[in-house]
């Protein structure tokens, strides 16, 4: 962001995420056309949705960093964990696990202690990540039900990235000055979180939502905040204070207890034979 625009950052790194991904969504295509399963409009548009909820939280996030702190913009943007669940009972009208309203606060008390429990203070640069926070969720909320039901997740991946890319890079020559020196100054960032954070993780988040809820996904999502710390002790020799290990420690305890908390009342009460609990 030194030398570079959001949106052009955003774009070029969107369209590098389509290379990568492209051979597998040429799969994806020419399975679901052997079957006669070509996409339609209806598939179309909700691929063109996708792309945009992706472009809109990128985009507001990567404004949002130019004037707030990693801390500050690694905790607003884990809000969108709580509104996930939220988002699915307004719009879809699924009620969501009991276990996931605690756990999804949980996560979010994590992620604050996590960034120093109470030095988080907002500016303009906050207000931004906590718009982009909006769309994370909705993409979250929607993403795996459109990629469920053409049943071609790769291609879906694409088309939201091919989307994103062209729609950033539109707006970029509207508002931003575009250089081959400051793409290349940014080369190394561009090239990472194209093809690791674009083409691999938003690809695999793609295809783990075929099978995890929306509420759910969102707060496995949630333990990024645990990756970058291990990862930032690992690479950069930074040291988590007691708080910060009680942040990392609270959001793993909400990722278990999603998961298992609701397979609680599938088994047999204590004491009782498999035979009686079949009778």
């Amino acid at each position: 962001m030194k030398g570079l625009g959001p949106f052009t950052f955003t774009g070029v790194r969107f369209l590098l995420g389509v290379c990568v991904v492209a051979p597998l969504a040429w799969r994806d295509w020419r399975q679901i056309a052997a079957r006669g399963l070509k996409p339609g409009r209806r598939e179309a548009s909700g691929i063109l949705v996708l792309g945009l909820l992706l472009t809109f939280g990128a985009v507001f996030q990567q404004i949002g960093l130019v004037s707030t702190s990693v801390t500050n913009a690694g905790f607003l943007t884990a809000l969108y964990v709580p509104l996930v669940p939220v988002a699915s009972w307004v719009i879809m009208r699924v009620h969501p696990h009991w276990a996931v309203w605690p756990a999804s606060l949980g996560c979010v008390v994590g992620t604050w202690l996590l960034s120093g429990a109470g030095n988080v203070s907002l500016g303009v640069g906050d207000a931004w990540v906590i718009a982009s926070s909006i769309f994370w969720a909705l993409h979250v909320l929607f993403v795996g039900r459109i990629a469920d039901r053409m049943e071609a997740p790769f291609l879906v991946a694409a088309g939201q990235f091919l989307t994103c890319g062209i729609a950033c890079l539109l707006w970029a020559l509207l508002t931003e000055t575009i250089t081959v020196q400051a793409i290349l100054g940014a080369a190394v960032p561009i090239v990472y979180t194209g093809v690791l954070s674009v083409g691999v993780a938003y690809t695999g988040q793609v295809v783990g939502q075929r099978y995890a809820e929306a509420a759910d996904a969102a707060v496995i999502l949630s333990a990024e905040t645990l990756f970058a710390a291990l990862f930032g002790f690992l690479m950069m020799g930074d040291r988590l204070s007691p708080t910060g290990l009680a942040g990392c420690s609270l959001i793993f305890a909400c990722i278990l207890a999603v998961q298992l908390v609701p397979l609680w009342p599938a088994r047999a009460p204590a004491g009782v034979s498999l035979n009686e609990k079949r009778s």
